[in-house]
């Protein structure tokens, strides 16, 4: 039995996240001891309806700004924290996010360690910020800092500053930059977890497979059925979380894949970043 105490706002905030009844989410905390990734685990295996989409669990506020270098061959994105609304809707903290993104397009650092050590007016970005907190009077930071090449990195920002897109491309050739902000917004609705098939982390390819079976098996099916089916379900997995298996959002009848290699032979995306604020 579960020691843990669940509180009434932990129970809201795994429904906000799954969109499963109360009681269920209730339930699905205490057999999880708590711990929120297990409890969605559990509803799924129960059957319980679980969002596609987390939309709605809590996130700090602030800005996410994606940015590519003039010639397209890298990009970069960022995301500035606040600790209101109001504040990241305020045009001088998104001009200081900008100024950050700037710096970072401008001198290449290779991770969020380095951008916060570079300088900017005469002191290191570090120092900016606590310049900064002082003078907004919240505590600001930047969280993420993401850098992608490739012959052409077209990047997107999607929802007024709260989420950020980089497609890199294999190829720059006429139609490119179109097709790569199709392909940024697409990943901005959809959230593939991975390029391709060959690209998801293990780790999740034994959740799904673990989950698929659990739900099988409730369904009474025959066990000598389960792996065939799992297999199946494991495929629509790629299909759904996959970036070029899924289906184009503006044309379900190609995947992102085929789009892409209509739009010039051979081309695809070779890397990928998305950053929501908050997540």
């Amino acid at each position: 039995m579960s020691t843990v105490q669940i509180s009434a706002a932990d129970v809201n905030k795994l429904r906000q996240q799954t969109g499963a009844g109360m009681m269920d989410c209730k339930k699905a905390l205490v057999e999880a001891n708590g711990d929120f990734e297990a409890a969605v685990d559990y509803l799924r295996k129960k059957g319980a309806k679980v969002a596609a989409s987390r939309q709605d669990r809590e996130s700090n506020e602030g800005v996410v700004i994606a940015k590519a270098t003039a010639d397209g061959k890298r990009g970069i994105v960022l995301e500035l924290n606040c600790e209101t609304d109001f504040v990241a809707k305020n045009a001088d903290f998104v001009a200081l996010a900008n100024k950050f993104a700037d710096l970072a397009i401008d001198k290449n650092p290779a991770n969020l360690e380095e951008l916060l050590a570079l300088d900017l007016d005469g002191a290191k970005v570090s120092e900016v910020i606590v310049d900064n907190t002082g003078k907004i009077g919240e505590k600001i930071g930047i969280s993420k800092y993401e850098v992608v090449t490739g012959e052409k990195v077209v990047p997107y920002i999607h929802g007024n500053y709260r989420l950020g897109v980089l497609v890199a491309l294999n190829q720059d050739v006429a139609g490119v930059e179109e097709a790569g902000k199709d392909v940024a917004m697409q990943i901005a609705a959809m959230s593939p977890v991975a390029l391709d098939k060959a690209d998801v982390d293990p780790k999740t390819i034994e959740r799904e497979i673990e989950i698929a079976k659990e739900v099988i098996r409730a369904e009474g099916k025959p066990e000598e059925m389960v792996e065939k089916i799992a297999a199946g379900k494991l495929n629509k997995f790629y299909k759904d979380s996959t970036l070029l298996n899924q289906e184009f959002v503006k044309d379900s009848s190609v995947d992102v894949r085929k789009f892409l290699d209509n739009t010039a032979k051979g081309l695809t995306v070779s890397a990928f970043k998305r950053v929501q604020l908050g997540a």
